[in-house]
């Protein structure tokens, strides 16, 4: 048992510098290759900070381990709000553009509830797979076009840059940025390539490691599958997200935002459960109802719409907030301690 905890471990931490080391290499690479900014975060950040996700989800969906493959997802998402943005609220009041409030969380509660609809037959089949995969597609392509819209975030991206490379001499918030952008960005080619491919790699053998011992975990303690992929797995897959937002919030990065959250809860549902149920179909055994797993689906929407409840007059999510989500999510926990 102690042995199969290690190597859980183990994965877990593979899982999370892997995806620290794809998200360097890759959007170095992007940006010396000369795509911008706004693709960048919309296309290899978003998939470098959900692969952890993405690969367990789909090991887990090919080996047959359809339980896990769900929980992860809607036990991320879960972690992503209640715990990740909990934990930075309390650490600093985050504040985020209205546009979050207005478009971003109805969005991700829109595709929440949708995919509850899908699970309603007990299943996730390829033709439900294509449907997420496709949206995760149309809202690329949506955000790409409404961020060309918005020439203030471009003038802002300009500032950043320019300030950074003139080492910013006026100070403030720019400053930190352009200390962030020189830390993230890697100029070799060499080293560019290496950290993305290593990157890969600890993703892969991290994800390998995670699934497997956790279902040997579960052999061993005779609880369900669904309460590893809810808790324990769910958790791991979230530390680059725990991590990042921590971290930003310690340093007041206002600019790490509730939004990098939502759009990672977005690419959960779509890309993820969308890329796992192509590749094979996702049954849940014993049945949506049946199995409990409804419950799981509410928790996820409910701690999806409170903070559209939390920022809808302010924009900001205070530390009172911040409680309020982690509470909510303890309360999940005990929940499933409980159940199972």
């Amino acid at each position: 048992m102690a042995l199969y905890l290690l190597l859980c471990f183990v994965g877990f931490v593979l899982l999370y510098f892997g995806a620290e080391w794809l998200v360097k290499g890759s959007s170095s690479l992007a940006r010396s290759l000369g795509v911008t900014p706004i693709v960048i975060g919309l296309t290899v950040v978003a998939f470098g900070t959900s692969a952890p996700e993405l690969v367990v989800s789909v090991i887990s969906s090919i080996k047959g381990n359809s339980m896990i493959a769900v929980g992860n997802v809607v036990g991320s998402n879960i972690c992503n709000i209640a715990l990740v943005l909990g934990m930075a609220a309390v650490f600093q009041p985050i504040t985020c553009d209205r546009s979050v409030i207005k478009r971003d969380i109805p969005i991700m509660l829109g595709i929440s509830i949708y995919l509850l609809v899908l699970s309603l037959n007990s299943e996730l089949g390829r033709f439900e797979g294509a449907t997420l995969f496709a949206g995760i597609i149309l809202y690329t392509f949506f955000n790409y076009y409404t961020a060309k819209k918005e020439p203030k975030m471009a003038s802002v991206g300009a500032n950043i840059a320019t300030e950074g490379a003139l080492g910013n001499p006026g100070g403030g918030a720019l400053d930190n940025l352009g200390d962030l952008e020189d830390i993230e960005y890697i100029t070799s080619r060499q080293k560019q390539i290496a950290f993305t491919v290593v990157g890969i790699i600890g993703v892969v053998a991290g994800a390998q490691l995670v699934v497997e011992t956790a279902v040997k975990i579960m052999t061993v303690l005779g609880v369900s599958e669904k309460f590893i992929g809810l808790t324990i797995v769910a958790f791991g897959t979230s530390l680059p997200e725990l991590a990042t937002s921590v971290v930003a919030a310690i340093r007041k990065e206002m600019d790490i935002s509730i939004g990098n959250l939502v759009g990672s809860n977005v690419f959960n549902i779509l890309s993820v459960l969308g890329a796992a149920s192509l590749i094979r179909p996702i049954p849940i055994p014993g049945g949506f109802f049946e199995s409990g797993l409804v419950i799981d689906y509410l928790v996820m929407i409910l701690t999806s719409f409170l903070p559209w409840v939390m920022m809808r007059k302010t924009n900001i999510i205070t530390r009172i907030d911040g409680i309020i989500l982690l509470s909510c999510y303890a309360g999940y926990i005990v929940y499933l301690i409980l159940k199972s």
